[in-house]
C-alpha cells in the first residue's frame, strides 16, 4: 500500500473496518447500514476513514441475524 501519513510521514500503517448505524430506523432496528475502512499509522496512531458501499442483501442478513 502506497500511503504516507499526512500527520508524522511515515509509510508504516495498518488496515481495519468498522460498521456502524446511521438513522433512526437503522438504530431502533439495530442494522449496520454504514461500513467504514480504516486507515492507522504505526507510529503516531493517526487514523483516517473511509466509507465503503453496503449492499441491500447484507442489511437485510443484518436485520436477521442481529
Amino acid at each position: 500500500m502506497n500511503w504516507i501519513c499526512p500527520k508524522c510521514g511515515s509509510a508504516e500503517c495498518s488496515t481495519g473496518q468498522f460498521q456502524a448505524t446511521g438513522g433512526n430506523f437503522a438504530k431502533f432496528f439495530d442494522i449496520q447500514n454504514k461500513r467504514f475502512t480504516t486507515i492507522t499509522c504505526g507510529k503516531c496512531r493517526f487514523t483516517e476513514l473511509y466509507q465503503a458501499d453496503v449492499s441491500e442483501l447484507e442489511n437485510i442478513f443484518d436485520f436477521l441475524l442481529g
